[in-house]
């Protein structure tokens, strides 16, 4: 853990905190999926969360809303979105590490 971290230099800080989030690839290769998760932090640049599918790759743009609820609060952002990098677990789960790009839209 300390080498992923000393690789991977944060210019922000993260909070520990689970919040819902919405992921949609931006131009879909192979599948289209839409993931409905939970972060395991965020910080103003990015965001982290662990996921059991196969199609997350680094350099992918996603489409995030944060936090993410149905039907749609005030409150829920939308952003393109890069990931910057995948862990695999044993477990067969996957952390994800989202870089968020820009705002999308307007306010609601």
């Amino acid at each position: 853990m300390q080498e992923t971290a000393r690789q991977y230099h944060r210019r922000s800080r993260r909070i520990k905190i689970g919040q819902p989030v919405r992921l949609i690839p931006s131009i879909p290769r192979g599948e289209f999926f839409e993931e409905i998760g939970t972060t395991s932090n965020v910080s103003s640049e990015g965001l982290y969360f662990v996921s059991r599918r196969e199609h997350y790759q680094e350099g992918m743009r996603l489409l995030v809303t944060l936090p993410y609820h149905s039907p749609r609060e005030r409150g829920d952002h939308d952003y393109l979105a890069q990931v910057v990098r995948v862990e695999w677990f044993d477990n067969g789960q996957c952390g994800v590490a989202v870089q968020l790009l820009s705002s999308v839209g307007g306010p609601q």
